[in-house]
């Protein structure tokens, strides 16, 4: 886990570093580190601060799997939307610090979260899967459906278009930004403003809003496994 993610707790604030040493893909090794990280921050009963390296968030899937093609690629895609899913039910609050380029997954992991802060630096908010000859999954337009303005729904997700982070905000993949100096601390301090709500209330509060959001997410999960399956193969 050290060499892809990093962790950090400081009073009650769980800050989880993705870092690859390049732009973070979210493949199986990725995916098993961040699982682990979170699963620390809930044994921690900690408010989570996710962020990426000084690169970029995240820039999405492993392209090398999806080119190889075979079960691998289902189980990949699976493992990413159960962790969108993960971030959505955490049993403490979670704010992502979207420090840099956001793509792809690393777009959709932003309708996946309590707080989305976007550093005014320049970055990018992408869902580029038809600009590269791919299909955006059932669970991210369910995503896309609860989670972000109307007027911005076709241009994020049919003609791709990149977003600057106050395009973000307005398309909804980000709740606000902040200064680039400073950043991580900014995050830090607003996430310690929701660990001073009330645990319980929170969670089940957050869990009522979401609920049609995650029976949505359950029955584009099963679409999306069935479809890939007859694309890919059978996985495990």
């Amino acid at each position: 886990m050290e060499s892809l993610v990093s962790y950090e707790l400081s009073e009650g604030v769980a800050t989880i570093t993705l870092n690859d040493g390049k732009v973070n893909v979210l493949g199986f090794a990725m995916q098993e580190a961040l699982n682990a990280a979170l699963d620390k921050a809930e044994a921690d009963q900690a408010v989570v601060v996710l962020t990426g390296n000084a690169k970029v968030f995240s820039a999405g899937f492993d392209l090398a799997v999806m080119k190889a093609g075979g079960p691998n690629v289902p189980k990949m895609m699976t493992g990413g939307g159960k962790i969108g899913e993960r971030l959505l039910s955490f049993p403490r609050p979670v704010v992502l610090a979207v420090n840099s380029h956001a793509m792809a997954m690393g777009a959709i992991l932003l309708m996946c979260a309590d707080l989305r802060i976007g550093s005014d630096a320049v970055i990018k908010v992408q869902l580029n899967e038809t600009a590269i000859g791919m299909v955006l999954p059932h669970f991210a337009i369910a995503l896309a459906h609860n989670r972000l303005s109307i007027k911005w729904r076709n241009r994020a997700l049919v003609q791709a278009e990149g977003l600057d982070a106050h395009k973000a905000v307005a398309a909804g993949f980000l709740d606000e930004v902040a200064p680039a100096e400073n950043f991580l601390a900014y995050a830090q301090e607003r996430a310690k403003g929701l660990a001073a709500l009330h645990g319980a209330s929170f969670v089940a509060t957050r869990k009522r809003l979401n609920e049609r959001l995650l029976a949505d997410l359950a029955l584009a999960g099963e679409r999306d496994a069935k479809e890939w399956t007859q694309v890919f193969g059978a996985f495990q």
